[in-house]
């Protein structure tokens, strides 16, 4: 027992200094410091790309690992599963899904400029990108627009640095001779930061990176002389004002909009250019789905008819000739892909390892520095393997001059190398080059070679001296190599700058046919719309224990406004509302009335025409149909009704001088007045037209009834249950008198009226 307690006391005896050896630090601290290498992974390691070569790691170890491979232009492609087998076994430990799907990216014209890759098989599609076949199936290569970035990669111009495991090495960025960020583009979301690159014109960029090589102070303005814009590999029309984009490189910052282009073909329209990246199948489906819903009645036909020869054909056919194709076009561009807008954030790792967003002068300044330093690199490296040589053959011309005294030394000494270092002053390097040598370089011939090689090196030594010495020589050089790689890899613009005006939608009337419609409301709140004015709305069938309310006459574009119990008016499309031909559908499901409303009338037309609101507590005015339209589903407060009064049935005010409103109580009594006397308001109680004393309403003796307009000279239809009575122009004349009195009493038998109507 003593020993087993000895031996655990020495155990935790040896584990205590194990334990003092755990860095302990608070949990705040930890998960902040993960965070933020988190963080800057991502940043520099993922989703930026650097300014030198415009690429992102994954991006850079895909290009190497081809190149490595010997997937050059040339050459015969490869299964892209092996590619993504190298990349990732040497160079890039994730997933294989992630590694392909950038892989195809830089192999997809639709989405590049200027592919890097080269790839046979389904590489995706514009209407599909991710539509590509299985990295098994497909074959890649390295297009010949990848030669702008590994064209010297091999003489000394780029810092190299051990992979993820040691083993191998690989470049930290590619000596890119072109600006590459800007010409390809990118896009990547980091952590707290993003990129939004839009690809430009090779020879645009080429000319403003000449002009900024040779006046250092130029502008972003100067700049935009030569850079007109982003060019997307896309045909489509950038909309963006030039002003604007001169805004956007020198904040580096803003958004490019995109619009289609199209022509006009046998009466159909011709979709032949998308924006980047904007799907056709989906425009399609866009204008669709309005029609469908039967927001889009201008168009009658829609077809796909693109192919190989015409990548993009989209046939929208107009319902008729009589359509306005530039408001219809205006119209789908608003609502659909058509047109499109693209951030810009100029985004990137600069050459101190920080991101920052530049503008176009900073960015192309900054890669003009790393070009720079690129080619000194190489002239240095390509100065130093001249020199090398030429040492080498200082030693080699020894053996020329003292052939037999070296092949005499070289016999006799059991240790050549250094007898030759002794005898003829020669260095390591020069002794071990002529041990090296063959029996047939000793001939004569081969001697005038070299002295030959010697002379050209010996030029060139001196050239490259010069130039590293001359700041202006080397920009020439740089100038130069810049006009060349223009020259060979660029070409014409493919996004045309266009000034177009915003795009705007059409108001939802001007899409629908007008057609002439009757508005019928019933007693219990049902609505439905018959087509045409010469609808009898009392005569349509209603559901049981309801009947015939209120009628408008309008046209299919136009709004239907409802007013119910407590003044409030609604407004609705009256094209949405149901056919005739059912029994209606109640307004509660699609308006907001409040709890224990009634609807009280329905008012359609134009919206300058005139409308009369009454309450049977005597008061009234004119109000404009337009003042009463409200989209809202609560609608809004536009008659004031005063307390035990109801809202009367609203009549239409018939436009010119002379209109008469007529107003019938309940006792019999009929009061005509001219409509001048009542005010236009848009919304109120408005003034009294009867006189109704208040204590003969609130006691419900006495209330006006019904109301109506009625034109110069027309006549008006006195209705009392089923009967119906006439009173012509001339027989008004015995009723009219001044606004709030009472009015002069109807004939005995008509003074139980329920409604007046102009006489049509």
């Amino acid at each position: 027992m003593t020993r087993r307690k000895g031996r655990r006391k020495g155990e935790r005896e040896a584990a205590a200094p194990a334990a003092a050896e755990v860095e302990r630090m608070p949990l705040k601290a930890f998960a902040e410091k993960a965070y933020l290498d988190y963080s800057m992974y991502v940043i520099l390691d993922r989703a930026l790309p650097h300014v030198g070569d415009g690429l992102k790691p994954v991006q850079r170890r895909i290009v190497y690992a081809m190149s490595e491979l010997g997937l050059g232009p040339g050459a015969k492609p490869k299964k892209s599963a092996r590619t993504v087998g190298d990349v990732l076994g040497k160079f890039h430990p994730h997933g294989d899904a992630a590694c392909y799907e950038a892989m195809v990216l830089m192999a997809q014209p639709f989405s590049y400029r200027y592919p890097i890759i080269d790839g046979q098989g389904n590489w995706g599609s514009p209407d599909d990108p991710k539509s590509f076949a299985a990295m098994r199936y497909t074959e890649a290569r390295l297009a010949p627009y990848a030669e702008v970035l590994l064209a010297e990669l091999d003489q000394g111009t780029v810092d190299w640095m051990p992979n993820f495991d040691g083993t191998l090495r690989e470049p930290a960025v590619l000596p890119a001779r072109l600006p590459n960020v800007l010409l390809n583009g990118a896009t990547g979301i980091a952590v707290g930061m993003a990129t939004d690159i839009p690809p430009h014109n090779l020879r645009e960029v080429a000319a403003a990176c000449v002009h900024l090589l040779e006046h250092p102070e130029a502008t972003v303005a100067e700049l935009c002389e030569r850079i007109l814009g982003p060019d997307f590999p896309t045909e489509a029309e950038i909309i963006t004002p030039r002003e604007e984009i001169v805004r956007i490189y020198e904040s580096g910052t803003g958004s490019i909009r995109m619009r289609a282009r199209y022509e006009r073909e046998n009466g159909a329209v011709v979709v032949t250019a998308l924006p980047y990246q904007v799907s056709g199948a989906r425009v399609l489906e866009q204008i669709a789905a309005q029609m469908q819903a039967k927001k889009l009645p201008l168009v009658a036909d829609l077809r796909d008819e693109s192919d190989h020869e015409n990548p993009t054909r989209l046939v929208i056919v107009p319902r008729s000739s009589r359509v306005d194709v530039a408001a219809l076009m205006d119209h789908l561009f608003a609502t659909t892909d058509l047109e499109r807008s693209y951030r810009v954030n100029l985004n990137v790792i600069g050459l101190d390892g920080r991101p920052r967003v530049l503008s176009l002068r900073d960015l192309l300044a900054e890669w003009l520095e790393f070009r720079t330093r690129t080619v000194r690199r190489r002239l240095q490296h390509r100065l130093e393997k001249v020199r090398d040589r030429l040492h080498v053959l200082e030693g080699l011309f020894v053996v020329y001059l003292n052939l037999d005294e070296v092949i005499a030394a070289i016999r006799a000494a059991d240790e050549p190398k250094p007898a030759l270092m002794e005898r003829f002053g020669l260095t390591a390097r020069q002794a071990e080059a002529v041990l090296e040598m063959r029996l047939r370089q000793l001939a004569r011939l081969e001697q005038i070679r070299l002295e030959a090689e010697r002379g050209a090196l010996e030029r060139e030594r001196g050239e490259l001296e010069r130039t590293l010495a001359s700041p202006r020589r080397l920009r020439t050089l740089i100038r130069k190599e810049i006009e060349a790689d223009a020259e060979r890899y660029g070409d014409a613009r493919r996004s045309p700058l266009v000034a177009r005006g915003p795009a705007r939608a059409l108001d939802e009337s001007a899409l629908v046919p007008s057609e002439p419609v009757t508005i019928v409301l019933s007693a219990k709140g049902l609505v439905r719309v018959a087509k045409g004015h010469d609808v009898d709305p009392e005569g349509l069938a209603y559901r049981p224990g309801d009947g015939f309310l209120a009628a408008a006459r309008g046209r299919s574009n136009q709004l239907a406004v409802f007013l119910d119990s407590t003044g409030r008016a609604y407004a609705l499309p009256a094209h949405s509302l149901p056919s005739a031909r059912s029994l209606g559908e109640p307004l509660s499901g699609r308006l907001n009335p409040p709890d224990g409303a009634t609807f009280a009338g329905v008012m359609a037309g134009e919206a300058e025409s005139l409308w009369l609101l009454a309450t049977s507590a005597g008061y009234a005015f004119l109000a404009r149909l337009g003042d009463l339209q409200a989209r809202n589903r609560s609608g809004k407060a536009v008659l004031s009704v005063p307390q035990g009064a109801r809202v009367l049935r609203p009549a239409p005010v018939p436009p010119g001088e002379g209109t008469l409103v007529a107003a019938a109580a309940s006792d019999g009594r009929l009061l005509v007045v001219p409509a001048e006397a009542l005010p236009r308001l848009a919304r109120g109680r408005g003034t009294r037209l009867q006189g109704i004393p208040s204590k003969k309403l609130a006691a419900g003796e006495l209330e006006m009834v019904a109301v109506a307009a009625v034109p110069a000279g027309g006549a008006l239809v006195v209705r009392a249950g089923k009967r119906r009575m006439t009173l012509k122009a001339k027989d008004l004349e015995a009723y009219r008198g001044e606004r709030g009195r009472r009015g002069a009493l109807l004939p005995r038998g008509w003074r139980g009226v329920e409604a007046l109507e102009p006489a049509f």
